[in-house]
């Protein structure tokens, strides 16, 4: 602490890089571990009900966690010790994910559920002091850079992680050691944890800013405290979260289940999505600096609705491998978005509340769109006949990822335009958007004049 009272600049930026290294940490721990735990249950029959409820549990356990952290963080006058408690509990969690299912196979898909639910719900009790402090070392108009930045170190971590999860359990499947695949994912899973832990216990912690409203409770923070557009806002994100996850969990079953895909193939078509985050979160957090989040939500906005459509009409390995690079693209500047508008709506004493609240919203959605996708999955048709025209997919699945893409485009549509900017940005026209979206900036600067002006 001296050292941060003798060069606080030097101190925060020293903070800020640990940060990053934790980041690295954890997109490890996401690739090899996170992103193939409902490869595992599959690998113990799970249905499509468990793997909806794979994804929705342990959401509603993690925002119960975020609150109960906010209270705690109060209460103690610290965020450091929940901080360590939640990397530390996550890194050992692995164990007993791996090895229950082993034991007690005939009850494997389940004890996976309930390990993944303890596991995130200790890795949410960091999230809003981790969120607290973190941001109280970077300045308000480099929070977009310095998140794209934090994102892009982790997609690019995740993309290495995701080839060599899908190589390593690859390899052993065709030894007929499947389960030996996934001790080595979840055991190096557990060691990236526990790195990302130690750069955690490196950030300096800030005296908390302390406020009248520390006490408030949530609700009366909501009536209160919270503007009008962060309201609207919330009712935005948790909406479509919940049309989104109406999908989301059911594209691993698809493409391992009916699409006959090897670990390999589907480790590359998750890669290829961090590699689309890693190519162009720095420009999105540019962007967002520049020109407002809600700016970069409504370009990613109404892009996500038609992605998930793609699927009922190609199973194409390579189509959909491209399909996954651009949702990683889009996914990155929406959820960056999504992020940076909460801590620019709220004050910066209501940080950590405000991203708990969020999150709540959020994992509310979450858990509805699991548990009504896992319905439709049982209701929904495996074919469409209008007459000459019939449309007969590998299963139902394409039917949902299209309701989900009709609702997301619906939420857009309506709810959108309901908030407004949350700070001073610049402005920019429509034309001159197209010239510094990610990717298509490079092109639309050999396409068009070098005299065309970007304003509007």
């Amino acid at each position: 602490m001296s050292e941060a009272i003798q060069d606080p600049k030097a101190n925060a930026a020293r903070s800020r890089r640990y940060g990053i290294y934790d980041g690295a940490g954890q997109a490890v721990t996401q690739g090899l571990g996170d992103n193939y735990l409902s490869a595992f249950a599959l690998l113990f029959h799970a249905s499509a009900f468990q793997i909806g409820l794979l994804s929705a549990l342990p959401q509603m356990v993690a925002t119960v966690s975020q609150l109960v952290s906010i209270k705690l963080m109060h209460l103690l006058g610290r965020r450091r010790p929940l901080i360590l408690c939640g990397g530390i509990g996550q890194s050992l969690c692995w164990l007993p994910t791996l090895l229950l299912p082993l034991l007690w196979p005939a009850q494997g898909a389940w004890l996976v559920v309930t390990c993944a639910v303890v596991y995130f719900a200790l890795g949410n009790v960091a999230v809003p002091p981790w969120t607290s402090v973190i941001t109280d070392h970077v300045e308000p108009k480099q929070r977009g850079s310095y998140f794209g930045r934090r994102a892009q170190v982790m997609a690019v971590m995740s993309v290495f992680a995701l080839g060599l999860g899908g190589s390593l359990l690859n390899i052993g499947a065709r030894w007929d050691i499947a389960w030996g695949g996934f001790a080595l994912l979840f055991g190096l899973a557990a060691l990236a944890r526990g790195l990302s832990t130690h750069f955690l216990a490196r950030i300096d912690e800030p005296p908390p800013i302390q406020t009248t409203g520390d006490a408030m409770t949530f609700r009366e923070f909501l009536r209160r405290t919270a503007g009008r557009d962060y309201r609207r806002f919330l009712l935005f994100s948790g909406l479509l979260h919940l049309c989104v996850v109406i999908a989301g969990p059911f594209f691993v079953v698809f493409v391992l289940r009916d699409l006959h895909w090897s670990y390999l193939e589907y480790g590359l078509w998750m890669a290829v999505g961090m590699l689309g985050q890693f190519l162009t979160l720095h420009p999105w957090g540019h962007l967002c600096d520049r020109f407002g989040s809600k700016k970069v939500l409504a370009i990613t906005g109404f892009i996500v609705p038609f992605l998930p459509m793609v699927y009922l009409f190609t199973t194409h390995l390579m189509v959909l491998i491209v399909v996954n690079f651009l949702a990683g693209v889009i996914w990155g500047g929406l959820a960056l978005g999504l992020q940076n508008y909460v801590f620019d709506v709220v004050r910066i004493e209501d940080k950590a509340k405000g991203v708990a609240v969020a999150n709540a919203v959020n994992a509310c959605g979450w858990f509805v769109g699991a548990l009504l996708g896992s319905s439709l999955v049982n209701l929904v048709p495996d074919q469409l006949v209008l007459g000459p025209w019939e449309v007969r997919p590998p299963s139902n699945l394409p039917f949902v990822f299209m309701l989900s893409g009709v609702l997301r485009l619906v939420v857009v549509s309506a709810l959108l335009g309901t908030f407004r900017e949350a700070r001073p940005v610049e402005l920019l026209s429509h034309g001159a958007m197209v010239r510094e979206l990610p990717l298509l900036k490079p092109l639309s600067s050999w396409l068009l004049p070098k005299g065309t002006s970007s304003e509007s």
